[in-house]
């Protein structure tokens, strides 16, 4: 193993152990969006089958909000956090001397939320399923790639947020700004598919409003339209070019 995979790995493992430190962190990216599910689920009426909604149950719209909530918490608040910090404290700086690259850094915290974002969905539609006896999606590749494309759609944010953030608390209001209104596209307080129509469509051409709907048409087993993976994938390569240009390792 040459010295830089060596480096490389050796970022990756300390990054994991300060990731495992990290109490708040685990609770609002793992723990917390199940939670969620289990309180919408509570909610009267909202296990019971509607004619509204072509014999579904209110709960079932959740499923895919509540998978985003772990993607968004980890993209818009968690991970910024950490790597303005890191730049704050010029430890991005002194990587600069060592076998380890400051991208090193930036590939292990990146590689680190989307592990945790995506075990957090694999929870909820789990729980889903056993306490709702919500199926699961009938159309796996397609709820698969989705997932994918969602993750580097709210890393890619995450990055941009990092790039234009020079601390640790500038990284954290300009990650909640984003965050409430992320969470109303995903669908996480009121179910897309009940939006007006003109509403219904602005949302539909953010990266978590367009992932919602597809997760949820890959839950019913249908391939997700390719407007929504369109949007999710311009959103993702306009993201990657704008951190690409602003980011600064100083």
């Amino acid at each position: 193993m040459s010295v830089r995979t060596s480096a490389s790995a050796a970022v990756l493992r300390a990054e994991t152990r300060l990731f495992a430190r990290e109490p708040g962190t685990l609770f609002w990216v793992l723990a917390f969006p199940p939670l969620l599910l289990v309180a919408f689920g509570l909610v009267p009426g909202w296990r019971e089958a509607s004619p509204e909604f072509g014999g579904r149950r209110m709960i079932e719209f959740f499923v895919p909000s509540t998978v985003l909530v772990a993607m968004i918490t980890a993209s818009l608040q968690a991970m910024p956090a950490a790597l303005a910090g890191y730049r704050e404290r010029g430890i991005l700086r002194r990587m600069r001397t060592t076998p380890a690259r400051p991208a090193d850094l930036l590939m292990a915290q990146m590689a680190l939320h989307a592990v945790a974002a995506l075990l957090a969905a694999s929870f909820v539609v789990t729980l889903g399923r056993l306490v709702f006896a919500i199926s699961l999606p009938r159309n796996p590749p397609a709820y698969a790639a989705t997932l994918a494309l969602a993750v580097l759609a709210g890393l890619a944010l995450g990055a941009v947020i990092t790039s234009v953030s020079r601390t640790a608390r500038m990284a954290t209001a300009t990650g909640m700004s984003i965050f409430f209104p992320a969470m109303f596209a995903s669908g996480s307080y009121v179910p897309i598919q009940v939006l007006p129509e003109t509403l219904r469509q602005i949302v539909e051409f953010t990266p978590f409003g367009a992932a919602a709907q597809a997760l949820d048409q890959a839950t019913l087993g249908s391939w997700p339209a390719w407007n929504h993976l369109t949007v999710l994938a311009l959103w993702t390569v306009a993201l990657l070019a704008a951190a690409a240009r602003w980011f600064r390792w100083e």
